[in-house]
């Protein structure tokens, strides 16, 4: 299990892991497997692991007063899933952590991460890589909210993550999006009608 991330973190920090590197991040972090449907973490439970997805999906998400849920992030394979606000400051989670697959992980303790964080430093680097890019993907995805249709933010999903398209319901990736089920379909709809005739228009021109 522990080579995905032996080489999520090369490929992030552009460092080399030495053996030494190695039996300290197997040391403190630890396998965990849980099934299609079950939680990782809870509302109102105190988020104590991050988690490296090695293999499966998850989701995190929250309820709101009436019952709806409402999708904070995915992740599949290399992904990392935790609830950051409660993980860093050891207080209730207002977000569930669910897995959508059979999911099989690699989990760490806030203290664990720390000393790894002051002891290899390509892990140290990779974190640091992982906080700018996590900043980046907020304010892009709140750029989006604001200033791209439900269907551009649909295809900007599609372009940058494919596999979620393909692995998650329909009606999580809407959820994902902030919009509802029916209103993705009813674009999804279109979108396609659309490309299809685009699509016959195209023959049209090459048989003339």
């Amino acid at each position: 299990m522990f080579d995905s991330l032996y080489k999520y973190i090369k490929n992030r920090s552009q460092l080399q892991l030495s053996e030494s590197d190695k039996s300290l991040i197997t040391e403190r972090f630890k396998s965990k497997k849980i099934r299609k449907r079950q939680y990782f973490l809870q509302e109102e439970n105190v988020c104590t692991h991050v988690a490296f997805i090695v293999k499966g999906a998850m989701r995190m998400f929250s309820t709101d007063e009436k019952g709806n849920e409402n999708i904070h992030s995915l992740g599949i394979e290399n992904w990392w899933m935790v609830d950051h606000i409660s993980f860093q400051q050891g207080t209730p989670s207002a977000y569930n952590i669910e897995a959508i697959e059979d999911t099989e992980m690699l989990i760490i303790t806030m203290d664990d991460m720390e000393y790894l964080i002051a002891t290899v430093p390509a892990l140290a680097a990779t974190i640091h890589a992982m906080d700018v890019a996590h900043a980046a993907a907020n304010q892009k995805r709140m750029h989006a909210a604001y200033n791209l249709s439900a269907i551009e933010r649909y295809e900007e999903l599609s372009k940058n993550n494919p596999d979620f398209i393909e692995r998650f319901p329909q009606g999580m990736i809407a959820s994902y999006l902030g919009i509802s089920p029916a209103t993705l379909s009813r674009l999804l709809g279109e979108f396609n009608r659309a490309i299809a005739d685009r699509d016959n228009a195209a023959k049209s021109t090459e048989l003339t």
